[in-house]
């Protein structure tokens, strides 16, 4: 029996749709990148992007367990001295809510030019509506 790699002109992607409403943020980011990332397929290649679309809707209304909301910060730096900002979770989702579903899948990709691939294919929104609707998403069965 021969391995058979997957080619990247061979495969068609379907396009899924997630509501993150009261789901937790981790719970859904690892199930969001299983399908970007194409696990969930039988010709999984790990050096190809074998993954689907994935659009989340309603990442306003996603839940942060525990104290997360006010105790977890999200930091970033502008490279000058003393340039350190830091705000919590709970300010960061009411501020830019897709930033944070964003942020939590992007971690659990892989860290290369391929993961960049892979994160282009997700698409976040803050309301229940999004402009994806000739693509026919279904929902993404967990």
């Amino acid at each position: 029996m021969a391995t058979v790699s997957a080619k990247a002109s061979e495969i068609e992607r379907k396009w899924y749709v997630v509501d993150a409403a009261g789901q937790p943020l981790g719970r859904l980011a690892s199930k969001v990148a299983h399908v970007l990332r194409g696990k969930h397929r039988p010709q999984y290649t790990p050096h190809v992007d074998t993954g689907d679309f994935v659009i989340v809707t309603n990442a306003a209304q996603v839940h942060l367990t525990g104290n997360k909301r006010t105790d977890k910060n999200y930091h970033r730096h502008s490279g000058y001295p003393g340039g350190l900002k830091s705000e919590s979770y709970g300010h960061l989702l009411e501020r830019k809510p897709e930033f944070v579903v964003e942020r939590a899948v992007k971690g659990m990709l892989p860290k290369n030019s391929l993961g960049r691939q892979m994160f282009r294919k997700l698409k976040v929104y803050p309301e229940g509506v999004h402009p994806h609707v000739a693509q026919k998403p279904e929902p993404l069965p967990f």
